[in-house]
């Protein structure tokens, strides 16, 4: 049985918070560090979902344990990490939000992607049927298909994407009134060439 371990370093760099290290490859660590949040903080309501896996080589030279872990993290510990939160919020019929960071991968295979798009259209794809049991139920799914390179929270120039806008994008969809929710957003910086 997975015994989880608490994050200090997450917990030391950003207050207020509660840190858990979990491998979403593994079953039974999404399932002890699901247990131990809602054990420590309560009912969980909202899933960010921004793990993600990929080998960055071309199809004949990746070995295949290495792109199954891709799927592993990428798709199954997604669909585990719903089985273990989104029956609570079924159950308290008070909604929730899934928000799920995808890629500009997902929408194309590239000779250098090979090891990183399917396992990012299989999580679109996972996503998309998600989003559709989920919303007529209260629970809102959200996509972000991120494109481009993530900086730092300080930096000065918009060539990479800042995070604590990416963070801002995620609070504003995962906020949507009901009449109005989005699944799929692209999020990129300006300069970016797509």
């Amino acid at each position: 049985m997975y015994n989880y371990q608490r994050n200090q370093s997450a917990e030391s760099e950003i207050a207020n918070s509660k840190g858990y290290a979990c491998d979403v490859s593994k079953e039974e660590d999404i399932k002890a560090a699901v247990k131990a949040i809602t054990e420590d903080l309560g009912p969980i309501d909202c899933l960010i979902y921004n793990a993600g896996s990929g080998v960055w080589k071309s199809w004949d030279q990746i070995p295949v344990a290495d792109f199954e872990k891709g799927f592993q993290t990428n798709v199954s510990g997604l669909l585990v990490a719903t089985q273990q939160i989104v029956p609570q919020m079924l159950s308290r019929g008070s909604g929730g939000q899934i928000m799920i960071t995808g890629a500009t991968a997902s929408m194309r295979g590239k000779p250098f992607t090979t090891g990183f798009a399917p396992h990012k259209g299989a999580q679109r794809l996972l996503a998309q049927a998600l989003a559709r049991d989920l919303g007529p139920k209260g629970v809102h799914v959200g996509l972000f298909i991120i494109d481009g390179q993530v900086g730092t929270p300080d930096q000065t120039e918009d060539k990479k994407l800042n995070p604590t806008h990416v963070a801002e994008t995620y609070w504003h969809v995962a906020n949507q009134p009901k009449s109005c929710w989005s699944f799929e957003t692209e999020v990129r910086p300006s300069v970016e060439n797509w």
